[in-house]
């Protein structure tokens, strides 16, 4: 099939050829890519295929080896890790840690806390929160940017399905509300049809990239998670009110 098309000009992020090498290992190469306004686009693979890294490099926390990024004047980017270690003995409260590293008013976090499901939590300790209640909070604090793009690395690690899919609408409302794009790595294969307008799976490069329910019928992707021809994606179904035609297949990952 022929590559997906989109327009570099009207990028937000976009990446061409780019390379990372690491400890002399090289982890990604020949990545070609771009995220345009509005857009949910969802990043899958197995453990180790550079995922992580590729984030990374996109947003300028590591340096490519080879090729460029490039991104738009001005750009904001709110970021959530996929993991973030506070010191239990460290007495600090969520409304202090969302006013690192920029003070915010106190109006903007209580009505950021609300938007995100946390409501009245201002005062409570970082250490205190549960698991979805700190993810929560982490996004809370790249929400406060009103980001452009909202870069998301597994951000729904360690939480029950319950929370996962709560969590996934949560991010479905911001995106409507700031008109931000969305930019995500996930695990939760089970919801990327219903949570993503393009997927994009990495194995050290591109593999496959597209619509979800084109990615789910690519081979690659297919023998990557080890799923049929009616794998699991199959009994979910994406509706929005634009198209992204066709899926890109790359070489098979060595």
């Amino acid at each position: 099939m022929p590559r997906l098309q989109y327009s570099i000009e009207m990028s937000l992020l976009a990446a061409h050829n780019l390379a990372v090498r690491l400890d002399g290992r090289t982890i990604l190469s020949g990545v070609d890519f771009s995220i345009q306004a509005g857009e949910i686009v969802t990043v899958v693979g197995p453990n180790g295929s550079g995922k992580s890294t590729f984030m990374r490099a996109l947003i300028g926390a590591l340096t490519p080896s080879s090729g460029q990024v490039t991104r738009r004047n001005n750009l904001k980017i709110g970021y959530v890790p996929q993991r973030l270690h506070i010191d239990p003995t460290l007495p600090i409260t969520v409304a202090r840690f969302l006013n690192l590293p920029v003070r915010r008013p106190n109006s903007a976090i209580a009505a950021t806390l609300d938007e995100v499901g946390l409501p009245d939590i201002a005062t409570q300790q970082m250490t205190t929160l549960s698991g979805g209640q700190f993810q929560r909070v982490l996004l809370a604090r790249a929400l406060l940017a009103s980001p452009d793009i909202l870069v998301l690395d597994e951000p729904t690690q360690g939480l029950d399905q319950p929370g996962i899919a709560a969590f996934y609408r949560l991010i479905d409302a911001v995106r409507g509300r700031l008109g931000c794009a969305v930019l995500m790595v996930s695990h939760d294969l089970h919801v990327v049809m219903s949570a993503s307008d393009r997927v994009i799976c990495i194995n050290g490069h591109i593999c496959c990239e597209g619509a979800p329910t084109a990615v789910s019928s690519a081979p690659e992707y297919q023998e990557m998670f080890g799923l049929g021809t009616q794998g699991a994606l199959a009994l979910y179904q994406h509706a929005h009110d634009h198209n992204h035609e066709g899926c890109t297949h790359g070489e098979a990952a060595e």
